[in-house]
């Protein structure tokens, strides 16, 4: 610990000031009130140790002093019993202990070596609690892959600045619930949020309800109406879709970013507007770019910082805790399991509408679960995915020439039976064989469809 020993008498200050530095502090020593205040501001201890009884006004005026620079900074107060009444006093503005003269050196350093236990402890404590929040999901998100762990840290990042965001992402990966969170942890969370796709309206409606109207302004603008941009004073506008934004909204978006002002259609009265634009696009915007569709000065004050939301099939190890969680939202309090062989086809498949299509699957398979509460993967899973088996390891083995034809047949057999809805009669016209040589190959191959008896167990062959 850094220490502040404020005391007139020698003897006592130097003995002191030694047992300190031998238990391992470092110690400052003060023979008057003066320089006790001068070390306090120079130095910044951690502890102040201070006689009541000083030349100059006294410790006292060293306690409320260290109180006004840092409040939450112990100090412990020494003195004489003639003075016993100061000492309390000390206390109630604020000190943290006193000790009486004449006192034992080592039950001073022992005070000081609870403080600096509470104080390493009160550090971890802190450390533990960032570590804990920056490992924490970011409302609105269930996951724990790198790259959504990057995705946390970026918008935890961005959040506390006004900066303008760039939100990257396919459909269905969540880019309105990041946008809200940008503002939730925002000094603007206390301000409106405003939404708007730029891909739900038309060119001409778009800058109307972008920038708002006056009366008459067009064609039954019957009242003046305030647009988005106005709405979202003191707080966030989200531009969805900006990659369908048109041209001519495009140049007055470049604007407003410049300068914050807008004008009404139909106005020329200048209105300045304090807002934070947060944007997101489906689209490489820098292609955009390239192909003349979005303005290269409009892109370089978007893409002030990008974040990319990685799409589901780049997370597959998230689908377990995306699906309790769902499970959980729709489920009305009922439990239900998830076969293993279900959730590896779950993870195999490919989810191109990402966590929104994800959801409906977990709805559509609750609505259609038997009362044994297990969810089906014909619920989950389009059918040719699920008869899509899983890809086997390749061990750098050389496996016979037998093994792996079969291999190849059964997956064509069940590719085919997938594309005919597992019709046994069309699957055979496909595949160029009968009907009983395929019901032959389905029992040798131990296939089967979903809701038949196993070939095997059929009473005869089909004729």
């Amino acid at each position: 610990m850094r220490i502040l020993l404020a005391d007139d008498e020698p003897t006592i200050a130097i003995t002191l000031q030694d047992a300190l530095v031998a238990a391992g502090h470092q110690v400052w020593v003060a023979a008057d009130t003066n320089t006790a205040l001068e070390l306090l501001v120079a130095r910044d201890p951690d502890v102040v140790l201070t006689d009541v009884r000083m030349p100059g006004k006294g410790g006292l005026e060293v306690l409320a002093r260290s109180r006004e620079l840092a409040p939450e900074r112990p100090v412990i107060v020494m003195t004489a019993f003639a003075t016993i009444d100061q000492a309390v006093e000390a206390m109630r503005m604020g000190a943290h202990n006193y000790v009486q003269k004449p006192f034992r050196n080592q039950a001073v350093v022992s005070m000081v070596a609870t403080l600096a236990r509470v104080r390493d402890l009160e550090t971890e404590n802190a450390a533990l609690r960032a570590e804990l929040a920056a490992s924490k999901p970011i409302e609105g998100f269930i996951g724990a892959a790198p790259s959504m762990r990057a995705v946390f840290d970026r918008i935890r990042t961005v959040a506390p600045t006004d900066a303008t965001v760039l939100i990257e992402g396919e459909s269905g990966t969540g880019k309105e619930v990041a946008a809200r969170a940008i503002h939730q942890a925002s000094t603007r969370a206390n301000g409106p949020f405003v939404a708007l796709s730029c891909a739900a309206l038309p060119e001409t409606l778009l800058e109307a309800e972008l920038f708002g109207h006056e009366k008459g302004a067009f064609t039954d603008a019957r009242r003046e109406k305030r647009g988005r941009f106005e709405l979202a004073d003191k707080g966030t506008i989200f531009l969805d879709d900006i990659d369908d934004m048109p041209m001519s909204v495009q140049v007055k978006l470049l604007r407003v970013l410049q300068e914050r002002v807008i004008e009404r259609l139909g106005s020329e009265a200048v209105r300045k507007i304090d807002i934070r634009v947060v944007a997101a696009t489906k689209l490489s915007l820098r292609k955009q770019v390239d192909e003349k569709r979005f303005r290269e000065d409009l892109y370089y004050r978007i893409n002030v910082v990008p974040i990319h939301l990685p799409p589901l099939r780049e997370r597959a190890e998230d689908l377990p805790l995306l699906l309790a969680h769902m499970i959980q939202r729709h489920g009305g309090g009922r439990r239900f399991e998830i076969p293993k062989s279900t959730l590896a086809l779950v993870q195999h498949y490919r989810w191109p509408g990402n966590v929104r299509e994800l959801e409906n699957s977990v709805q559509r398979a609750i609505a259609l679960a038997p009362a044994s509460g297990e969810l089906q993967a014909a619920d989950l899973v389009p059918l040719d995915e699920r008869w899509r088996g899983a890809t086997e390891v390749d061990d750098g083995r050389v496996r016979p020439l037998r093994e792996v034809l079969r291999k190849l047949e059964i997956e064509h057999i069940k590719k085919a039976l997938a594309h005919c809805a597992g019709h046994r009669s069309q699957t055979a016209e496909l595949l160029g064989i009968s009907r009983k040589v395929l019901w032959e190959k389905m029992r040798d191959f131990s296939i089967t469809v979903p809701g038949e008896a196993k070939p095997e167990d059929e009473a005869r062959e089909p004729s």
